[in-house]
């Protein structure tokens, strides 16, 4: 990795979300999710009776090409989408009983989301991006400018903080785009394809970070095609034609994520 290992300074209270009396409960529970989309007179198969436990603190990958469903599962542990049959639970919700305004809640308070194209804004220091989701939570300025930085140290960048994302590397802006996803301490860091815009130092910066986060208590769900970027998971899912063909774990949930070298080191942070 880089000489900018992350590691965080934040004088609060630093821990991981899921370390109190929720540890048993599982992050993820799917029961026969099956998801259908209607084109014109046909119906498209997007996911076929998936069942699907994803226990807290786990590093999850989940694979497959393009029209595997992966996209669409996705969307469903994000709520971002709702299944046309079957259960799902998020952290101990039942995502089927809530309103659109609800979702949006939900996916606010319990999930952190990280995709391939940063979704930065252009204008906007990277201090003020992470701050972005607190400010929409209604946190007060000072409190949420405190968290802001403690997540931005948390990645290693706390010399680019005033920088906006045209001053930055690709890898630099998807390690902002990491620490807005962990400033609102969400239960779930939700990765759609994050290292797909970089290249191979890059994406490997960025996949120690997520491995950092995990063995300090996060649990991390990556969206990924490339086998090496799943490597650095504990447990791999692979799909083909909305069905689980594979299931496997490479290491224990409570376990070091596998290709996380000792000298790289995190403290995820909470409000104080």
């Amino acid at each position: 990795m880089s000489s900018a290992t992350p590691t965080a300074k934040a004088g609060g209270a630093v821990r991981a979300a899921g370390t109190d009396g929720r540890a048993q409960r599982p992050i993820v529970a799917m029961r026969h999710i099956s998801k259908i989309y209607a084109t014109g007179d046909a119906e498209v198969h997007a996911v076929r009776d998936v069942s699907l436990t994803i226990e807290r603190g786990d590093f999850v990958a989940i694979m497959g090409a393009s029209g595997s469903g992966k996209s669409t599962m996705m969307n469903i542990v994000g709520c971002l989408d709702i299944p046309t049959q079957g259960w799902y639970w998020l952290d101990g919700v039942d995502v089927r009983l809530l309103d659109e305004v609800a979702l949006a809640e939900v996916r606010s308070r319990k999930i952190g989301f990280v995709f391939q194209s940063y979704n930065l804004i252009p204008r906007t220091t990277a201090l003020a991006n992470v701050e972005l989701p607190l400010a929409y939570a209604g946190v007060h300025r000072q409190e949420r400018r405190q968290r802001a930085i403690a997540a931005i140290e948390a990645v290693g960048l706390s010399e680019r903080m005033s920088h906006l994302p045209n001053e930055m590397s690709g890898g630099q802006q998807q390690r902002v785009a990491v620490a807005r996803a962990i400033v609102t301490n969400p239960a779930m860091i939700l990765a759609d394809e994050p290292t797909g815009n970089l290249d191979t130092t890059a994406a490997e910066d960025v996949m120690r970070i997520f491995s950092a986060l995990n063995e300090e208590g996060r649990t991390v769900v990556l969206i990924t095609h490339e086998a090496d970027i799943a490597a650095f998971a504990k447990r791999v899912i692979r799909l083909r034609d909305g069905q689980i063909i594979e299931d496997y774990r490479v290491a224990a949930v409570a376990g070091r994520p596998p290709r996380l070298g000792a000298e790289h080191t995190i403290r995820t942070v909470e409000a104080s």
